[in-house]
């Protein structure tokens, strides 16, 4: 596949915001394994090949199991996740899904029980960020490294 445009090249002040956003992740509360579940599994919902195999990567020099990171798609389906991150993998899913019925009150309340204020604040935020991200990669073609 060919790739079509370099934004970071073409816009770099709107990719710096970008960056800017993952400035505030990063500084955040938001622990940085449940980031790398966060922007896999959105990034498979999305498709984007370029985004898994970089956070996959990225998840497992951090540390994360391959086994982990292989059965993300079917998270519902094993034990392997904690109760956090069953909660916030499925309002990432929401999130990233979202035109097929928002976000429930229900998946929102169970991902609060578990995180702080600020911990929702990055999550939303860092969903928000990986779905622009998927779909600048995705549009763009951007080639693996």
């Amino acid at each position: 596949m060919e790739s079509r445009i370099n934004v970071s090249k073409i816009a770099p002040t709107a990719y710096e915001a970008m960056l800017a956003l993952e400035k505030y992740i990063a500084q955040s509360e938001l622990d940085k394994k449940l980031y790398k579940l966060i922007k896999t599994r959105a990034s498979q919902i999305n498709g984007c090949a370029y985004c898994i195999n970089m956070h996959t990567n990225e998840a497992l020099k951090m540390g994360e199991t391959a086994q982990r990171l292989f059965l993300l798609d079917a998270w519902r389906e094993t034990d392997l996740y904690t109760e956090k991150e069953r909660a916030v993998l499925e309002l990432t899913e929401c999130m990233t899904l979202i035109s097929n019925n928002h976000v429930p009150d229900e998946i929102y309340q169970k991902a609060a029980t578990h995180l702080s204020e600020n911990e929702m604040a990055a999550v939303i935020m860092a969903v928000v960020v990986i779905n622009g991200w998927n779909r600048i990669a995705i549009t763009a073609r951007t080639p693996l490294d």
